[in-house]
Formats: C-alpha cells, structure tokens, sequence
C-alpha cells in the first residue's frame, strides 16, 4: 500500500529492485513520499532475454504508476533500476538502454542489484560509502564510494572465482551426503537429514528421484537450512561447510575493502540476502571474527530493510534531493517493517 505525502503528482524517481524470484517498483516524489507501488515476479534476461524481461517488468512498472494515480508512459524525472543478472558493466549498459527506451523517465541508471542492498542498509542519510556482501541464491559484493568508484566482481559463478551462495551451498551438501552414504567421503549426518528433508530414506532414492524428475531439481535451493541445521546440532562436516561460507564472505569484502582503500578504515560492511540475513550463529561468528582479524575498524551490519529502499535512495541521491528526502523515504519503509 502506498503512503502518499504532499507531492502530488509526477514522480521524481521510479525505482526498481528486480531480483530473480520477486520485483518490487516504487514511484517516488522528490521530497521522498512513496506515491505508488508495484510486485511481481523475477527478472531472467538469461532466461527469457532482455526485451521479454523488460516487458515483464513493464507490468509492473504500469501497476506502480496506477497506484501513483499515473496514467501516462512518463512516469519520472529519473529510473532508479536494481537489476538481477547485470552482473557485468556491458550487461548494465544494455538494460539501461533497453529501459530508456521504455521511456519512464527522462534519465535511467542500471545498477547490479547488490548496490540496492549497500545503499539501503547505510543508515540515517550516510553518503554511499561502503561494501556490501550478498548471498542468497547466489553471492555477490560491492563497494562505493561518494565519488561513484566503485569495487565489483563478475560474480557469475565457478567460471569467476565464485563459491557460495544458497545453490552452491545446497550442492556442497548433496555432494558431502552422496560420498558419505556410498563410502568415498567421510561420515556425516547430511547422508540422514538431506533426503529426510523430502520424506526419504536414503541418498541413493534421492540421487534417483532428482535425477528422473520426480522431484525438481530447482528444489535443492530447500537444503540450505537443511545443511545449516545439520551444523549446528554438531556434525562437522556440515560445520566445515559454513565455516567456509564464513572465510569466503570476507575474502570478498576484504577485497572490496582493499581496492577502495579502506581497508584501515572504520567503514560499514553490510551483509544481506536470505541466507546471511538468517542470521546463523555459526555464520555470524565466523564473519566477525575473521572480519575483525582482516579489516579491524569495520563495522559490521546486516540489512533487513527493502533492497528497493536502497534502489530509491540511490535515484534521489542522482536528483540532488536532500537529507529530508532520503530520511522520509527511508522512514517509510522502516514503518512497514515487521
């Protein structure tokens, strides 16, 4: 539901957070008021290609607009859009063109999805200064500074360096329980609880039903928790597998850290996405001591609002809008929060 404040009217910023499960497009006055709002469903430019994903999220973006008592195609000064899958800054280039040509507004900004999450969770009206670490189905970091520098990596998976997130780490625990049940690997309780988590008995019955289709293979995104769960009731090969997720979290921010020059600097890092924001103690402790040890003066954080909140406040940050903009948008969606 949207809050509409005293600007009436044409909004100053459209923003966007597109990820691939869920969107969510917020038309935004320039003093801060959310004038309407929008849900739908992912954005898959891979899958779909990027023009039938732009029409996708057209629907959205024209549900927005009518709550914002909008009817014409220009909606704002200014598109704000948080993109899944621009993971390169050719592919933010292309969406950016592909939106502008939508003609929502009169300027447009693609950003990698992960800066909505740093800028949303920088508090009170901070400048974007900053690094933030991602992971849900995936995983991902990003640095910025005020000046527009920014530290980034490709993040498209094995072929980039990359280890982690909710899918990577469903394998790991599918591969551990597989070895463990057939004798390559050593014990664990994951040959138990993995396929106990879809009511079998064995490994072997889930290796089968996985590979026939009798249980889709998107389904193994469900033994993340699974594998956290196995952990903390003590079975050390699971514990290994989060305490590498730990020392990969901060490999990427101290990365990050180091190309912006702040590794010696009190600076936030920000975690986000569901399995960080889950909030598990092995995790949690993991990430801080090793950050400690690593960057000392950073400050460690972990985002619970929006990731369009941080869409929108990077668009009004472009506008120029002030602090009392940024605080009102920003006080909007700490007021929804559960």
């Amino acid at each position: 539901m949207s809050r509409t404040g005293p600007a009436a009217g044409r909004g100053s910023v459209l923003a966007v957070d597109a990820g691939n499960s869920k969107t969510d497009v917020t038309v935004i006055g320039a003093d801060g008021y959310v004038l309407g709002s929008a849900r739908g469903g992912g954005f898959q430019p891979p899958v779909v290609g990027v023009e039938p994903a732009i029409d996708r999220l057209a629907a959205i973006v024209a549900d927005a607009a009518a709550d914002a008592g909008l009817r014409t195609v220009a909606i704002a000064g200014h598109v704000s859009a948080c993109l899944a899958n621009a993971d390169l800054p050719v592919e933010e280039r292309e969406l950016a063109a592909a939106v502008q040509r939508r003609g929502w507004g009169r300027t447009t900004e693609v950003r990698n999805d992960t800066f909505a999450i740093l800028r949303a969770g920088l508090p009170g009206g901070a400048e974007p200064r900053g690094v933030a670490v991602v992971c849900g189905a995936g995983i991902n970091c990003v640095g910025m500074l005020p000046d527009g520098r920014t530290a980034r990596f490709p993040a498209i998976g094995r072929i980039s360096g990359d280890w982690g997130g909710g899918s990577g780490l469903s394998e790991e625990a599918l591969w551990f329980a597989a070895r463990a049940e057939d004798g390559r690997g050593e014990p664990t309780e994951l040959m138990r609880t993995v396929p106990a988590h879809f009511g079998l008995g064995s490994m072997y019955a889930l290796i089968e039903a996985l590979h026939l289709g009798h249980i889709p293979y998107e389904r193994r995104h469900e033994l993340t928790p699974v594998l956290f769960a196995t952990g903390a009731a003590g079975d050390a090969v699971a514990r290994s597998v989060v305490d590498r997720l730990a020392a990969e979290v901060v490999a990427l921010a101290g990365v990050a850290l180091e190309r912006l020059g702040l590794l010696d600097e009190e600076v936030p890092v920000l975690l986000g996405g569901s399995v960080l924001a889950a909030r598990h103690p092995q995790l949690d402790d993991g990430i801080r001591e090793l950050l400690a040890a690593r960057a000392p003066k950073a400050v460690l954080g972990v985002v619970t609002a929006p990731p369009v909140l941080g869409a929108g406040l990077l668009g009004l940050d472009h506008t120029g809008a002030g602090a009392s903009a940024l605080a009102r948008l920003r006080a909007h969606y700490e007021s929804d929060a559960p």
